[in-house]
């Protein structure tokens, strides 16, 4: 197919050479035996595609057996001009057309051959695809180049082919992810370097710096195309075959250098088994040693870590293989951007209902819903939310810009909610506390009756006042293993005004009658306070700035003991 399209350019290029240097009828038979000449050539390609020969040598020695003879002869110069011109433009216009048709017809057979495995296509790995997609667009340019005018059934077709390889690969996906989350024990895991090399990589400030530079220059190239020089439309098709082929060469050089530094990111069947990274969590306890020079407690990003679970890594991994997606399909980006935004929707979507909504106890047997569950899960939101500025920088250098302002209202949109969750699963946490308050609070009547009692000698805190206080200084302990420091002080800031308000209530309604219940009362005052301003909160906004987290608490015991609180 490339030798006949090569012999037709060949023909074509000869019949404009011999328009240009002949006048007259004597055009004509030179015309068509430089057509005879070209049928010849392609009938022999046919056997022997490797034959190569130049069409030229023949129009030159005939050309000039034509000018010499026509030193003799004398016509009206007008009516020889006017047929010369009218001829030059009929045979040149039909020259074209049969070119084109050439192309076009070469453009129908490939069609062919990419309709017969429409099916299998879009199961393929990335690279696999494109292996096929990036020929084809060497073929088109090719063809384009010839022919002189644009393939747009062809382009309509590997088009459609790699809209369809998007939708599956996406399907597969988000079948893959459903999985993971259905299958997650809110279970810390190390974080091998894999994926602290893709966030690396990827996400660097050095790589968005490098991709921004490289679409500047793709947008110079598309404002400035070259210019022709005969006032045929192949220069512009040549322009835009090259813009195409500088963007995807650039994408595979960046890409292929990133891949260097890491495992393969495309392969998306097999590298996204789920239980790569579970192994990982269940073997925690063995090989220790040699794992830590391979794995990471945390995940960092711009300088933060993030403790993560499986399907944390897991998301990780898709978002990759999504801006891999983008990178290599240019023309795809905006379906890809789309496709980015629903999976992280409903990542978002179902692991609040697996977490605060306590799906987790019914799809992943887990007994209940504990404060590590909630850490672990306000960390991988937070993880999300903090690269999906990245993701968007990176997948819109792709984006046209037509379709940039709906897609950056959609992505923010996203990047909110993903907020409103994180905020959400802080508050429960601020509300477990207050609940166990409120149940600790409910006994203390009973408990104040005994210290009443003359017999009563207890020097310890009441079971009530112990009881609090350790379960606050086991959820500060979890919080500040997990959560970011600003995290925990933002949470106990709310869990120290409620323990204020409602403690110091509580107190104030008690009817003490006898020394010893005063001075029962007075420990466990003084113990619940230690408590409280031991907490990591930054509230210091009330009179006493120089008491951590001071409060009611501390008002009811200045006005209750006197001089004796201190």
């Amino acid at each position: 197919m490339q030798a006949h399209l090569m012999r037709a350019a060949e023909v074509k290029r000869a019949i404009e050479w011999i328009m240009n240097n002949l006048d007259g009828h004597y055009a004509a038979d030179s015309v068509a035996a430089a057509i005879a000449v070209g049928s010849a050539a392609a009938e022999a390609a046919q056997g022997n595609d490797s034959q190569d020969g130049s069409l030229f040598p023949f129009p030159t020695q005939k050309s000039s057996t034509k000018m010499q003879s026509s030193q003799g002869k004398t016509n009206d110069p007008g009516t020889a001009s006017s047929m010369s011109r009218s001829f030059r433009a009929d045979v040149l216009r039909e020259n074209a057309e049969a070119v084109f048709a050439a192309c076009d017809a070469a453009h129908g057979r490939w069609a062919k051959l990419l309709g017969v495995r429409a099916l299998l296509h879009p199961k393929l790995r990335l690279q696999e695809f494109l292996s096929i997609y990036n020929i084809t667009q060497e073929f088109i340019s090719a063809t384009e180049k010839v022919g002189g005018r644009v393939g747009y059934s062809i382009r309509g077709t590997l088009q459609s082919q790699a809209k369809a390889f998007v939708d599956l690969q996406h399907e597969m996906r988000m079948t893959k992810i459903k999985a993971v989350l259905d299958q997650e024990t809110w279970v810390e895991v190390d974080v091998p370097d894999e994926f602290q090399s893709i966030i690396t990589s990827v996400l660097s400030s050095e790589t968005l710096v490098s991709a921004e530079l490289d679409a500047s220059q793709a947008d110079i190239i598309a404002s400035h195309p070259s210019a022709s020089t005969d006032g045929s439309v192949v220069p512009v098709n040549e322009t835009l075959a090259a813009q195409e082929q500088l963007v995807r060469k650039a994408s595979v050089e960046k890409l292929n250098n990133v891949q260097g530094k890491l495992h393969p990111l495309s392969q998306t069947a097999e590298s996204n088994k789920t239980d790569v990274v579970t192994s990982s969590a269940q073997g925690n306890n063995k090989n220790s040693k040699d794992r830590g020079k391979v794995a990471s407690q945390k995940l960092f990003h711009e300088g933060v870590g993030y403790h993560m679970v499986n399907c944390g890594l897991i998301m990780v991994k898709m978002l990759s293989e999504y801006i891999d997606m983008n990178n290599y399909l240019p023309a795809l980006s905006s379906e890809v951007v789309h496709r980015v935004v629903e999976i992280l929707k409903f990542f978002n979507t179902r692991t609040c209902q697996l977490v605060l909504g306590a799906g987790a106890m019914q799809v992943s047997g887990l007994k209940s819903i504990t404060s590590k569950h909630l850490a672990l899960a306000s960390q991988v939101i937070s993880f999300t939310y903090s690269i999906i500025p990245e993701i968007r920088q990176v997948l819109f250098l792709k984006v046209p810009e037509t379709r940039k302002a709906l897609l950056v209202s959609e992505i923010d949109r996203v990047a909110q909610d993903y907020k409103v969750h994180r905020d959400e699963i802080h508050t429960k946490l601020v509300q477990i506390m207050r609940e166990r308050l409120f149940v600790h609070l409910r006994g203390l009547p009973q408990i104040v009756e005994g210290w009443n009692r003359p017999e009563d000698a207890d020097p310890q805190p009441s079971q009530f006042a112990r009881s609090l206080t350790k379960e606050v200084g086991y959820l500060q302990r979890v919080l500040s293993r997990t959560l970011h420091e600003s995290d925990v002080k933002a949470i106990f800031r709310q869990v120290v005004v409620i323990f204020h308000s409602q403690i110091s209530e509580a107190f104030s309604r008690l009817e003490i009658s006898t020394p010893q219940a005063k001075d029962r009362l007075h420990r466990d005052v003084a113990q619940i306070l230690g408590c409280i301003r031991s907490l990591p909160s930054d509230n210091n906004s009330s009179g006493e700035s120089s008491t951590p987290n001071w409060g009611q608490l501390d008002e009811f015991l200045a006005q209750k003991f006197g001089a004796e609180a201190d």
